[in-house]
């Protein structure tokens, strides 16, 4: 057996092992902020808590998938870039459904009767992020395309810009005319839970930004 030989056989199929676990745990993403989405902007409330509840079974489809993960990586020796880098990666798309489903899970435990000007921009925010970040992970499994990569990450940053002033202006305005203490901590956590979501999607941008450099 040829020496190419033995090593084709401890390499992994990539394709078919780490890059659609990627590209299943981003769509799973998307699919939240669509959903979270949709819930924010409703009228009707039986509508909401059925989103709110599809929201949860979405972050455990996640959370699944980011376990399978972490298992592929401990059972390949061979990895199609740094195990750090596909640690960080996988991580970080976690977390941006843990923060969407941690926001969606305090609208529902806090009661909050009315869904905001900023809570619907932040959820806004969190889906375009959310795209952009799906649409960067396609394209790392041949690392072909890197201008698209780099394209998605760059809007992924913007987005995460535009997140942070739409929620310190809203906290900011909620400490100007809140006059209700109570109401006042409840969408201030509700809003920095958004907001986070969208630093999470820009978390998995830097990654991704660092595994072109490595790869380039």
């Amino acid at each position: 057996m040829s020496l190419n030989s033995i090593f084709q056989y401890f390499v992994p199929k990539d394709k078919k092992v780490f890059f659609p676990l990627f590209e299943q745990a981003a769509t799973n993403v998307k699919q939240m902020a669509e959903v979270l989405v949709e819930a924010v902007n409703s009228k009707n409330d039986a509508d909401r808590q059925e989103a709110f509840k599809q929201i949860d079974k979405l972050e455990n489809k996640g959370d699944d998938l980011t376990h399978q993960i972490y298992l592929e990586l401990g059972k390949n020796f061979i990895t199609p870039f740094d195990r750090e880098d596909i640690h960080a990666l996988a991580t970080a798309i976690d977390d941006v459904a843990d923060y969407i489903q941690g926001s969606a899970n305090r609208m529902l435990l806090y009661n909050i009767e009315e869904y905001t000007e900023p809570i619907c921009k932040l959820s806004e925010l969190i889906l375009q992020g959310s795209i952009d970040l799906e649409k960067a992970v396609r394209e790392l499994k041949d690392l072909k395309n890197v201008r698209n990569i780099a394209d998605s990450c760059i809007r992924i940053n913007s987005v995460e810009n535009q997140a942070d002033y739409v929620f310190d202006r809203a906290v900011a305005d909620l400490f100007l005319y809140e006059k209700d203490a109570m109401r006042l901590i409840k969408y201030k956590e509700i809003l920095a839970a958004l907001e986070t979501a969208t630093d999470m999607c820009e978390d998995a941008a830097n990654v991704m930004e660092s595994i072109l450099v490595k790869n380039a």
